[in-house]
């Protein structure tokens, strides 16, 4: 009886992976397919190599250039403005920090700020804008992704470095090596592909959202020259033309939303590529 009951039990858990696997793959179907069919078609040239004109939302001529250059500057310089720091705190917390309760609060504390909703961030990257008398612009959207990065960067570098053998730290040790030798020399090399993904992982939050920049970069029709001046962005660029009543312009926001995800699968692939080569340097 208790044999049956394993084998029962057994079935309905792998039934149930199984559904749960289907869902997961039929929803990126799903989504990728609506994306694909609706923003393909509207997807030229010229909406690719052009910033909006005059009636763009009402259906005229212009592209999403603009989007597309001020998406790649807010994300690239806020993961560049957020990398260093976080690395900084994780090898901190790996090579000096003692452990102890302080530790564990830390991680938590990094793990609260992780799930705070992206508005959060835009509400007090705004209010420390108007701290600094700053209006929406590049620089404020650079911040409030930057926030926004920080504890995905640090929290997903401090799980990798979690799993950097401790014996190649005490050979390092016992090497005459000190801390930071053994962390620039040792501990980051063999951490080095999981911190590419780390990196990725950040620019891929940051790169999809528009909660945390619509008030801090605003949304403009020309392209980023100051850090002072509004900046757009393709999620900005979707959600607006999402929103016009124009079918035609509703399109080319699916169109916008096929162009932020090539970018991403790019992306993706990229590091991937790196995270080969990079692989072949570490101690498995």
């Amino acid at each position: 009886m208790m044999k049956i009951n394993k084998h029962l039990e057994e079935r309905i858990m792998k039934g149930l992976m199984v559904a749960s696997l289907a869902l997961v793959v039929g929803s990126l179907v799903a989504i990728l397919g609506t994306v694909l069919a609706k923003g393909l078609p509207a997807l030229n040239w010229a909406m690719l190599t052009q910033t909006p004109k005059g009636g763009y939302y009402l259906g005229k001529e212009g592209g999403i250039l603009n989007a597309i250059t001020g998406s790649l500057v807010l994300v690239a310089a806020a993961t560049a403005l957020s990398f260093f720091p976080a690395l900084a705190v994780v090898l901190y917390l790996h090579l000096f920090a003692k452990h102890n309760r302080l530790l564990d609060l830390t991680r938590l504390s990094l793990d609260v700020l992780w799930s705070v909703p992206s508005i959060v961030y835009g509400a007090f990257g705004f209010t420390l804008m108007l701290m600094l008398g700053l209006r929406a612009s590049l620089l404020g959207g650079i911040i409030a992704l930057a926030l926004l990065e920080f504890p995905v960067m640090i929290r997903t570098m401090d799980e990798v470095l979690l799993m950097v053998p401790h014996e190649l730290k005490e050979v390092s040790y016992a090497m005459g090596a000190t801390r930071l030798e053994t962390a620039v020399r040792v501990v980051l090399r063999q951490a080095a592909p999981g911190l590419l993904t780390a990196v990725l992982l950040a620019c891929g939050r940051g790169i999809g959202d528009a909660a945390s920049v619509l008030f801090t970069a605003g949304y403009t029709d020309r392209m980023p020259t100051t850090l002072l001046r509004p900046v757009a962005s393709l999620p900005l660029a979707v959600f607006f033309q999402l929103g016009t009543p124009v079918p035609q312009v509703q399109e080319r926001a699916y169109a916008s939303a096929l162009v932020l995800t090539v970018i991403v699968l790019a992306l993706s692939l990229g590091a991937r590529s790196l995270t080969r080569r990079l692989s072949r340097h570490i101690i498995h």
